[in-house]
């Protein structure tokens, strides 16, 4: 259970948090080789085997290695840096983003319009810049912080090789100016005083206000769709984009910004079952008919408000994870007070300044490239909602099962019974007790996952086995995958030979997920939702209450092995069929007692 305390300033607090420690190389190994058992052949793991016995052996290339990452991890805050860096700024097929969206708006009955405006009149913002938000604390241990002050006026700027995430609220002269996009056009708006107070609510009403009837007289060059490319393809306009001294100035303002203001047109809904139309918008919007040129997709975060009450933020995962935006979002939630709309003197407000851009033919021409990009993904992703209130994290606790450990073993059953195969699986795992930490990846398929799953349908298998498989996976779940890859990454860095583990084809086989899981549970009624990184892979958010289940499931309708609604029903059935398994568990033991 995370809880916010007394204000502790921020550099004291992070100094005090410990370093990452690099977890015993043997227990690694060995569960490195219990995910590969049930997703590699018989002859490939006793290969593998033998490879890990020769790494490992006394004086051999395992403890060299060990050795050369503990001395790094004693010099360096965080020793998985370089993950962060591979994962979240390489060339990718588009902006890869976790996105989080509100049920019913900020407050049941007040518009989400007025909602933002009393959000960013806050003392939220200014917080967060000035590093001064509660900090967090986890089962009595404080949390790292530092994602919640990277969140605001921060960018991803595209590169040749990789992208670069620039910081802009650390300077001296900080930014003091919100982005608003609307109808595909994009305003800035003063949102401080020159005391550095900040404008009030209903001041930020009236000029968002200004925004939504100036930007129905112009048309749109739908410049914020460019943000839709892939990385490479950004790249090169990005460069042709800001050699226009008027384009660098608007792209500048952009960036520097604080946040984005999405400001969307509404889209029509479908009524398919599971169906889930607004985390679509919120995660693309829509398509480039409706707001998905409505973005700047590279900003670090963008509040979507529509014209029909749907509401949510966008934030960048190269900068933020989603249990920091599960917590930010309660947070700013909590800290909003009902507002009172009063007159305010307008004359003393700088207006909205619209930004504008020199649209060239080459990138003329990138725009509707970009348009027939985004469509073609928007069409593509299939997401959908599963609500499961048959029951909640009180049954599985009931039997002394943690709820998360029952869910991801609902998964993978629920996999293998339309696949009929066991696959690699992750479950993302908030590593923020430490130094700068991020996310950890927990292997989630094993031997005893495998087990489970392979005899859960069978009548000849005891339900008491079936129980204790569940219990000794729990046992088993530890982060070691990017301790296994930073071995590798030594072994690169110090120039020494590459161990033949690490170009044995189990590898790619041990770390080519399928299922992309993740719990981000909020206080609120938010939902958390992501794309899959490729085009084979589940990607499922999950929140847990005591009463309930809610699964946010995507995958590409071009996969044609997967499909998301027979997964979602498969998975219902299957969360209902081991809450029977428990009971009737619980009956043979008190039987036999």
């Amino acid at each position: 259970m995370l809880a916010f305390v007394n204000v502790i300033v921020y550099l004291n607090h992070q100094k005090g948090l410990p370093r990452l420690p690099v977890p015993p190389l043997r227990e690694t190994c060995e569960r490195y080789l219990s995910c590969l058992e049930p997703i590699v052949t018989v002859d490939e793991l006793k290969h593998t085997k033998q490879l890990m016995k020769e790494f490992l052996k006394e004086g051999g290339d395992g403890e060299k290695l060990q050795r050369s990452l503990e001395r790094k991890a004693c010099t360096t805050d965080n020793w998985v840096s370089w993950w962060d860096r591979r994962a979240h700024r390489c060339i990718s097929l588009g902006t890869v983003v976790r996105n989080h969206r509100q049920h019913n708006g900020f407050y049941p009955d007040v518009s989400p319009f007025t909602a933002f405006s009393e959000t960013l009149s806050s003392d939220t913002p200014s917080s967060i810049c000035s590093e001064t938000l509660p900090v967090q604390y986890m089962r009595g241990e404080p949390l790292c912080m530092m994602q919640y002050f990277r969140a605001l006026s921060s960018c991803r700027v595209p590169g040749r090789k990789t992208d670069s995430l620039v910081f802009h609220a650390k300077n001296s002269n900080g930014p003091r100016h919100i982005t608003v996009a609307q109808n595909s056009q994009f305003f800035t708006v003063e949102v401080y005083h020159s005391d550095g107070t900040p404008i009030t609510a209903d001041q930020l009403c009236v000029q968002l206000q200004w925004i939504c009837n100036s930007s129905l007289e112009t048309n749109a060059e739908h410049v914020g769709i460019l943000t839709t490319l892939r990385r490479d393809a950004w790249y090169k306009y990005y460069n042709k984009l800001v050699q226009d001294p008027s384009n660098k100035k608007s792209v500048s303002a952009i960036e520097r910004s604080i946040c984005v203001l999405c400001l969307d047109k509404a889209i029509p809904r479908t009524y398919e079952k599971y169906s889930g139309f607004e985390p679509l918008q919120v995660l693309h919007g829509g398509g480039s008919q409706w707001n998905s040129a409505n973005r700047w997709f590279d900003k670090s975060l963008q509040f979507i408000v529509g014209e029909d009450g749907t509401c949510g933020f966008n934030m960048l995962h190269a900068i933020i994870d989603g249990t920091p935006c599960m917590a930010l979002s309660d947070y700013i939630t909590s800290s909003m007070k009902k507002p009172q709309m009063m007159e305010s003197p307008v004359a003393l407000l700088p207006m909205p300044q619209k930004l504008h851009f020199n649209i060239t033919p080459d990138i003329k021409t990138a725009i509707e490239e970009a348009k027939q990009s985004i469509d073609k993904h928007a069409q593509d992703l299939d997401l959908r909602v599963l609500v499961f209130n048959h029951f909640g994290k009180k049954i599985p606790k009931a039997h002394q099962i943690s709820p998360d450990a029952f869910i991801q073993m609902a998964i993978q059953l629920a996999y293998y019974r339309i696949h009929q195969q066991c696959c690699a699986s992750y479950e993302a795992a908030s590593m923020r007790l430490f130094k700068k930490g991020r996310l950890g990846v927990i292997l989630s398929t094993s031997s005893a996952s495998a087990a489970f799953v392979k005899s859960f349908d069978d009548p000849k298998k005891t339900k008491m086995t079936l129980v204790e498989n569940t219990k000794r996976w729990v046992k088993r779940t530890q982060d070691r995958d990017r301790h296994f890859l930073a071995l590798k990454v030594q072994a690169i860095e110090n120039s020494i030979p590459m161990p033949d583990i690490y170009t044995d084809t189990s590898l790619d086989k041990a770390f080519n997920f399928l299922l992309s899981t993740s719990q981000v549970s909020f206080k609120a009624s938010c939902l958390a939702c992501a794309v899959p990184e490729k085009l084979n892979v589940y990607d499922f958010c999950y929140s847990v209450t005591s009463d309930d289940f809610t699964f946010v499931v995507s995958a590409w309708k071009s996969c044609k092995e997967n499909n998301v609604v027979r997964l979602i029903q498969t998975l219902e059935d299957t969360l209902l069929d081991m809450k029977m398994l428990l009971e009737e568990t619980k009956l043979e033991s008190d039987g036999s007692t």
